[in-house]
């Protein structure tokens, strides 16, 4: 008797510009591998239509119980979030943020792959293997959102504006055992933690101890801790250094925009939104905007969503299938079929189509 399949529910939130493109993209490459997987799983897709669009019709950028729509998922696809027509700090914190910040998706992980056929800026690329993943602190740090506007009754230059930024020990913690784990699965077993303790001496200082404290733990990884400044030339002049990065909210979330950029494109970075102990869906996501420049135009770049969704895949337990989509991304960027972010002319579809061929390849 065959076994049923494993289905997989999964949540798909396009949302902005070229989200919807990507996502569609993945969606095509993801049902390929499953119909390819000789009944093994399968996915079954439901479609939000939030975002800016949504925030014009009815004032949210998502329903008031979005979240308990969302709560049974098995996980959420998403797109990318921002349209002109709406400030950024609402579409950002109405929909992506208040995903990860209401289901404590506090791992975020964002791999640094530098893919054969795409031209780095870094000319140390040429001739060094480079590869290294950067985990950010995702659900406090400079993004906690404490804060606020006050004292506009003065007049014109009288308001003031306060951002706080949180720090707590679970946090810090819990982020720094994730990497420090995850530096154990790689071959060269280092974390370097992120820090700017001699300008922030309160956050940043905490940040510092429990770093210590966590890194005796693990005595067979190796460990530096960096100023985000002297780090940000590190990725630039000695990235072959790096392999496990682990960094606040904000820190992590500016390197590992500078290491896709050294990789080629942001479009070709891929991003996972993890709540470890899975008591909520996590969110897989492309690096990249919604790039309203070229939205509706068929020229995104899919790499970054497919590469997601093989960060999907290890998160379900299909390390070998989420390897087979990495593969097949390999294959496509070393034929030369490129998008025009990475110097080629292909356009979505173009992408799209090889991916899937390599599969079968």
């Amino acid at each position: 008797m065959t076994a049923a399949p494993r289905t997989f529910r999964i949540a798909a939130i396009p949302a902005d510009g070229v989200g919807k493109e990507v996502v569609a993209a993945g969606r095509a490459v993801l049902d390929a591998l499953a119909a390819d997987s000789d009944g093994a799983f399968a996915f079954e897709w439901r479609e939000f239509p939030w975002g800016c669009d949504f925030y014009e019709r009815t004032g949210t950028m998502m329903d008031d119980d979005g979240l308990d729509q969302l709560k049974d998922f098995d996980a959420i696809y998403f797109g990318a979030v921002g349209w002109p027509n709406v400030p950024d700090h609402i579409s950002l914190w109405g929909l992506r943020l208040k995903i990860c910040q209401n289901f404590d998706q506090w791992a975020n992980v964002r791999p640094v792959h530098f893919l054969p056929g795409v031209q780095s800026p870094l000319r140390k690329a040429d001739d060094t293997e480079l590869d290294w993943v950067v985990v950010r602190e995702n659900s406090e740090g400079e993004y906690a959102g404490l804060g606020g506007r006050n004292l506009s009754a003065r007049g014109p230059g009288g308001e003031v504006a306060v951002q706080s930024a949180l720090f707590t020990e679970v946090g810090c913690e819990r982020i720094m055992r994730f990497a420090f784990d995850l530096a154990r699965t790689r071959a060269h077993k280092k974390v370097s933690s992120v820090t700017k303790s001699n300008a922030q001496q309160y956050g940043m200082v905490l940040w510092d101890d429990v770093f210590k404290r966590v890194a005796a733990d693990y005595p067979d990884v190796e460990t530096e801790s960096v100023l985000v400044d002297a780090m940000s030339a590190k990725f630039v002049l000695r990235p072959e250094d790096l392999s496990v990065v682990v960094a606040s909210n904000l820190n992590a979330d500016i390197l590992s925009d500078l290491g896709s950029a050294l990789a080629g494109s942001l479009g070709l970075a891929a991003s996972a939104n993890l709540n470890p102990e899975r008591r909520f869906p996590s969110m897989f996501e492309p690096v990249h905007g919604s790039a309203p420049d070229i939205a509706g135009q068929g020229l995104a770049n899919p790499i970054g969503a497919v590469g997601s969704a093989a960060l999907m895949l290890e998160h379900f337990g299909l390390p070998d299938q989420a390897a087979r989509l990495n593969k097949a991304i390999e294959a496509t960027t070393a034929a030369g079929v490129l998008t025009r972010d990475v110097g080629g002319t292909a356009t979505t579809e173009d992408v799209t189509k090889a991916l899937i061929d390599a599969l079968d390849a």
